[in-house]
């Protein structure tokens, strides 16, 4: 029996090294690495756990940031921090063996938890408000449980790699998919969205998803970043959504996949007034055309039609980027998606 042959670390140069075990080596900075080992927080959040003052909190974040343990994202008046992707692997081992059945880090986890019951009480008490008119949507169209079953069959068992929501509003599609991901981001522009979401991922387990705060139009992150990018139900919201499409297609990596959920044509005129839609529906034809535009291709469509006439139908967009020198999927990797009503 053959054993896969594992890579070796990356190697790390001796200064950087210590700068990295100078700036772990201290009692606070410690327990701030062991708490973003459980999803992103904010100052205020690491100032309530650790009992301690802001700029004094601030002051180590800096020192973490700079050794390249951290890194650091706004969010509107707001400053997340996480454990940064890139970081030097020497510490990893560190945080990971750290006893954390005895204080200080049982303490700090109790406080976390706390922190966490409070954050998705402010989310719910929002959401409750919101209620009401994403009922309503809701009952014109097939169950939400339908449509996420065609997520998942139209997505196939395909390993995903890199995946990012846009327009994530309450993370529900990273709820479905960030489970199959090595990686998962949402973006969203409103604060009030992204808490609810932050809510959500954490109730569910998914504390370490990658929440960003931006604009669907000019997202920010790296040409080719994600093999998977998602648009669920985000385009009827938007003035220009044909610009958006160009922007998702411009994170698709060579290979990867864009999934659009959204309308199709409908005459629910009442839908601009109640729930701020701006388009009524897309077809078939006119979303392909924007992905072919942009230069996808494979694109293939499902309608989800509901059981009474006069509501919405719900369509799937799959698509792909393919580079010249790509080799093509093997066969059976993933279902073809065929233009069918369910």
């Amino acid at each position: 029996m053959s054993l896969e042959r594992v890579p070796a670390p990356a190697a790390v140069s001796f200064p950087h090294a210590l700068g990295v075990l100078r700036a772990a080596a201290e009692e606070t900075r410690l327990r701030i690495l062991a708490l973003l080992a459980e999803g992103e927080l904010s100052v205020s959040d690491l100032t309530d756990i650790l009992g301690q003052s802001q700029p004094r909190i601030s002051r180590h974040l800096k020192l973490l940031v700079e050794a390249g343990l951290v890194e650091r994202h706004r969010e509107g008046a707001w400053a997340f921090f996480r454990l940064c992707e890139t970081r030097a692997g020497l510490v990893d081992p560190l945080i990971a063996g750290l006893e954390r059945a005895g204080p200080p880090l049982s303490e700090d986890r109790a406080r976390l938890d706390a922190v966490r019951a409070q954050r998705a009480e402010a989310a719910q008490s929002f959401f409750a408000r919101l209620a009401p008119k994403w009922d309503e949507l809701r009952s014109l169209h097939v169950p939400e449980a339908t449509v996420e079953a065609a997520v998942l069959d139209t997505l196939g068992p395909r390993p995903i790699r890199n995946l990012i929501d846009l327009g994530t509003g309450t993370g529900r599609m990273l709820g479905l998919l960030a489970p199959r991901a090595e990686r998962a981001t949402g973006l969203d522009s409103s604060h009030a969205m992204l808490s609810v979401a932050r809510a959500n991922l954490e109730r569910s387990g998914l504390a370490r998803v990658d929440l960003r705060q931006g604009d669907i139009h000019a997202p920010p992150f790296a040409r080719a970043s994600f093999d998977l990018v998602v648009v669920h139900q985000v385009l009827h919201y938007l003035d220009d959504p044909a610009r958006a499409l160009r922007e998702a297609a411009r994170l698709v990596a060579p290979g990867g996949r864009l999934l659009v959920v959204d309308f199709a044509p409908h005459d629910l005129e009442f839908l601009r007034e109640s729930q701020a839609h701006r388009r009524l529906g897309f077809a078939a034809d006119q979303v392909a055309g924007w992905l072919a535009e942009v230069g996808l291709s494979g694109i293939a469509t499902r309608d989800l039609a509901p059981a009474e006439q006069g509501q919405l139908t719900v369509t799937l967009w799959l698509a792909q980027s393919v580079r010249e020198d790509d080799a093509r999927e093997p066969a059976g990797t993933a279902p073809a998606l065929a233009r069918a009503v369910a």
